[in-house]
């Protein structure tokens, strides 16, 4: 298992769900974690817990990864003792509304593409570039279920998540000859603020996508991802996809009501 002590990873997403998930399995391992999220406020508070958990150094980022001129600055502008990156969480994402295509909303669309690729997209252009020059690195992408089925009213959103996936497979490819692993992690339902923000903050509308059944929990994932990570230097897990037990397909759930 690779050592993860002399590790700095760059989480984006980090102050909630997945992301904040990711930050505490790989701060019990005393990473280096540069947290990156829009909430500072959030952030902070992460932060402070996982210094009084277990004295882990951090590095905050307040940032919109849809906004590319503020990802360049902030990757270029991190300090000496953090400029080098080992491992890239590419977490942040959303999904916005289950409106069909035909009636969709253009500002939720806007915002799926914008946060979900492009966003993806301009973390691995700054990034990667420097663990191809050290010889060293490690991208993980949080991939989805929707990026391999659709279902009804997913339509962009699933078209989004395809993206992440051939975008993961591109930079594979693209890296070959270099030691720079590249991985997606593809999850099914998970019980985090996800609905809450596909449904603009509809709690109860939320909580019903999870009734009657056991979803996977963001520490769930983070433990997939650690994994993934941990693996010999020679090893590279292209791709996973996990589900809860009550959930086969992206469509196909079983609910005990």
């Amino acid at each position: 298992m690779i050592a993860l002590n002399t590790q700095t990873i760059l989480i984006t997403g980090a102050s909630s769900g997945i992301g904040a998930a990711c930050a505490k399995a790989f701060a019990r391992e005393n990473a280096k974690l540069i947290l990156a999220a829009r909430r500072l406020e959030k952030l902070e508070e992460k932060a402070w817990e996982l210094n009084k958990l277990y004295g882990v150094e951090t590095h905050l980022l307040q940032l919109d990864v849809c906004d590319r001129s503020s990802v360049e600055s902030a990757i270029n502008n991190l300090p000496p003792e953090w400029s080098e990156i080992d491992i890239l969480i590419n977490n942040a994402g959303l999904s916005r509304g289950l409106d069909k295509l035909h009636e969709g909303d253009f500002q939720d669309w806007e915002e799926m593409i914008d946060t979900n690729i492009k966003g993806l997209l301009y973390l691995t252009r700054y990034v990667v570039p420097g663990m191809v020059a050290r010889g060293h690195g490690h991208v993980i992408n949080i991939g989805s279920i929707a990026g391999h089925q659709t279902y009804p009213g997913g339509n962009v959103y699933c078209g989004t998540k395809a993206a992440v996936k051939a975008i993961t497979e591109g930079l594979k490819q693209d890296l070959l000859g270099t030691p720079v692993r590249v991985t997606s992690v593809d999850p099914g339902m998970v019980e985090t603020e996800f609905s809450e923000v596909r449904f603009h903050g509809d709690t109860e509308r939320a909580k019903k996508v999870y009734e009657g059944v056991t979803p996977l929990t963001a520490d769930d994932v983070a433990d997939v991802i650690f994994f993934c990570a941990t693996r010999p230097n020679h090893v590279n897990i292209n791709e996973i996809i996990l589900m809860p037990v009550d959930q086969a397909s992206a469509t196909l759930v079983n609910r005990k009501l």
